[in-house]
């Protein structure tokens, strides 16, 4: 695995590397279908679906102490360093036999960050991701150029907020990125990804965690909140919070509703739609 970084650098993204191990995977599996059973519904006039899109280790403590796991933090420590928070946590589930797909972008596009360098994806398997399950599909280098242009489609199968693609791919160009249960991948904000629909017969589960570094509001204008993991706690530009009190308690409720108006006008900008996911409660 010593030459990821390597492979990071020129491809954009990484593949296969190893976090969890059989058991873990299990385990953390049954920890979030027992939460889609028991909390559906959510919290706070927000449902569990936005809660595990948008910002849910605020107020999932499983969310954030997954994004606090060492073995996730040594790799990820290897591409940005040794200061590092987490700035979102998402699942992206694709229920067995789904026609979701994700288009062909770029994460970075709307983040109000610009084209910094210092933030990654880590992107973990919680349940098998082959071809055949809907794995994602990179572009390598395509993180080599700055940000392309992005039409909102909102369509309806399109598991991203506003439908956000990029035209012309070259389809040939694409390598697959299947992992395991238990695997990791590694993707740059400006790295062009996608992902297609499962076919399979089980639930396809992947756990997204943005890490940054304090570098990126030395660059990019305002201020934003993040969590710190690991090295020293930043200062200027960045609102640290120190992880949920327990599950929807209800000051780290209120806490979500700020940081979600904070964020909305940048993650929404320039949509003629409205954003589901960044709407202020009741969205599912």
């Amino acid at each position: 695995m010593s030459d990821y970084v390597e492979s990071y650098r020129e491809n954009g993204f990484v593949s296969g590397l190893p976090v969890f191990t059989g058991s873990e995977v299990a385990a953390l599996r049954q920890q979030i279908e027992t939460l889609e059973a028991q909390h559906a519904a959510g919290a706070g006039g927000h449902g569990l679906t936005q809660f595990f899109r948008v910002n849910g280790h605020v107020v999932i403590p499983l969310l954030a102490e997954l994004s606090r796991t060492p073995a996730i933090l040594d790799v990820v420590e290897g591409i940005l360093g040794p200061d590092l928070l987490v700035w979102s946590v998402e699942l992206f589930i694709k229920e067995a036999n789904s026609p979701h797909t994700v288009s062909w972008h770029q994460d970075i596009t709307y983040w109000g960050m610009g084209e910094t360098d210092d933030e990654v994806t880590a992107w973990v398997a919680l349940s098998d991701v082959s071809v055949k399950a809907g794995c994602m599909r990179f572009i390598p280098g395509s993180h080599k150029s700055g940000i392309a242009e992005h039409e909102d489609t909102f369509a309806e199968d399109n598991l991203l907020s506003r439908g956000q693609s990029i035209a012309g791919i070259d389809e040939s160009m694409a390598r697959h990125g299947p992992l395991e249960p238990g695997q990791m991948s590694l993707h740059h904000g400006r790295c062009f990804h996608a992902s297609g629909a499962n076919g399979s017969d089980d639930r396809r589960i992947g756990l997204a965690i943005r890490y940054v570094t304090p570098a990126v509001r030395d660059h990019a204008p305002g201020c934003d909140w993040a969590m710190p993991v690991r090295g020293e706690v930043p200062a200027g530009g960045w609102s640290c919070i120190a992880g949920p009190r327990g599950l929807f308690h209800p000051a780290d409720l209120a806490l979500y509703e700020r940081i979600l108006v904070g964020q909305a006008a940048t993650l929404a900008a320039g949509a003629d739609q409205t954003v589901d996911l960044y709407a202020m409660g009741g969205a599912t």
